[in-house]
């Protein structure tokens, strides 16, 4: 019996010393020892102050400044195409030849009824001029030579009306030769050899899109027109436009601010214009375009993985005396992969990049400088 009371008696203070241990553990000296010996790895980067443009970013299209249907302004069939779908196409090409041979022969017909016309002319300009001796003789009545001068008017209206009419037909034969109005890419043919076409036809035979220089055209939100504005003025915006998953850049200038805000979205469309000698950019294509408007000389930046959120906005981590401190940070913009801070750093400071998961205010770490990509 006595033996029993002495195993509980053991038993009860190795319960309360282990009871004692753990709210000593749990008190704040005791975290505060905890986290005095435990140390975070992280890997930081120093704050720096350096050049920074000052973009807008947004989506844009691209759009030829001249594209031309081809389309028939006669009723004929068509006897040649003369380009390949899809080809490079210059001004004066011929693209297509028409069925003139009924225009031809209209030429001719009006050809002959104008040279029967200036046989009588010449007949009665003869007729006026015996007339007119006569008369002077007194040999015949004035009447037959003013009807002689009215016969050669006549003919004098209808050389003139079969020479407007000839005029046209030599017009209408010379739109059954097809030649490219503008310097382009050109598309499939719609029509091909042996079909019949018509004025009215609705649909273009072919197109022809003008590749270099293009448009591209994006919109931006009204708040930032008045920056846009003075960029412009001061000639330091430029603009790049990105075809996605493409690696290469088309630059160019903007060119036009459409001259009203839309009231539906309160956005405003801007108009660049790119050389695009190299056919980069393809008409109708979505792309990514960065508007700069300036470059801020001396700009607050840190790597854009340093910047955490929380409920009480933005913060980094930074390092002293390597001990980790929240600090909030208001940031303007990011740039890429990095972010311009507008407050909350100076510059030279570290900041950790990486592990801030691990972190809490006032943490101990262990920092190393983050690794560079491909080094």
């Amino acid at each position: 019996m006595m033996k029993r009371k002495w195993l509980f008696g053991v038993a009860a203070l190795a319960l309360i010393g282990i009871v004692l241990l753990i709210r000593g553990l749990w008190t704040d000296d005791g975290v505060a020892a905890r986290s005095q010996a435990r140390v975070v790895p992280v890997e930081v980067a120093t704050v720096e102050r350096k050049p920074m443009p000052v973009r807008l970013d947004s989506l844009g299209n691209v759009t030829p400044i001249a594209s031309v249907a081809i389309k028939p302004r006669v009723d004929t069939t068509i006897t040649a195409v003369h380009f390949r779908d899809g080809a490079e196409v210059k001004r004066g090409d011929l693209l297509f030849t028409l069925d003139g041979r009924a225009i031809e022969a209209q030429i001719a017909q009006t050809e002959g009824a104008i040279a029967r016309d200036k046989a009588q002319l010449e007949g009665a300009e003869r007729d006026v001029n015996r007339y007119t001796d006569l008369v002077a003789k007194s040999a015949t009545p004035v009447v037959n030579l003013d009807n002689a001068k009215t016969q050669a008017d006549v003919f004098r209206a209808a050389i003139k009306a079969d020479t407007g009419l000839l005029e046209n037909l030599k017009v209408q034969l010379s739109y059954c030769t097809i030649t490219a109005p503008i310097d382009g890419r050109i598309s499939a043919a719609a029509v091909k050899v042996g079909n019949f076409v018509r004025q009215a036809d609705t649909a273009p035979m072919a197109t022809i899109n003008q590749m270099a220089p293009v448009y591209v055209s994006f919109t931006v939100p009204q708040k930032v027109l008045p920056e846009i504005r003075k960029a412009l003025a001061a000639e330091s915006a430029t603009i790049e436009a990105t075809i996605p998953g493409d690696q290469k850049r088309a630059t160019g200038q903007v060119t036009m601010i459409e001259n009203s805000v839309d009231a539906a979205t309160g956005m405003v469309t801007i108009r660049a214009t790119m050389p695009n000698k190299d056919e980069l950019l393809w008409p109708g294509t979505l792309v990514t375009t960065e508007l700069t408007l300036r470059v801020e000389p001396q700009a607050v930046v840190v790597p854009s993985t340093a910047v955490q959120v929380s409920q009480a906005g933005n913060f980094v981590f930074v390092i002293n005396d390597e001990i980790a401190k929240m600090q909030p940070v208001k940031v303007e913009r990011t740039v890429g992969d990095q972010s311009v801070i507008g407050s909350g750093l100076n510059g030279g400071e570290t900041v950790v990049t990486d592990g801030q998961l691990q972190l809490s205010n006032g943490a101990r770490v262990n920092a190393r400088k983050a690794k560079v990509a491909g080094g």
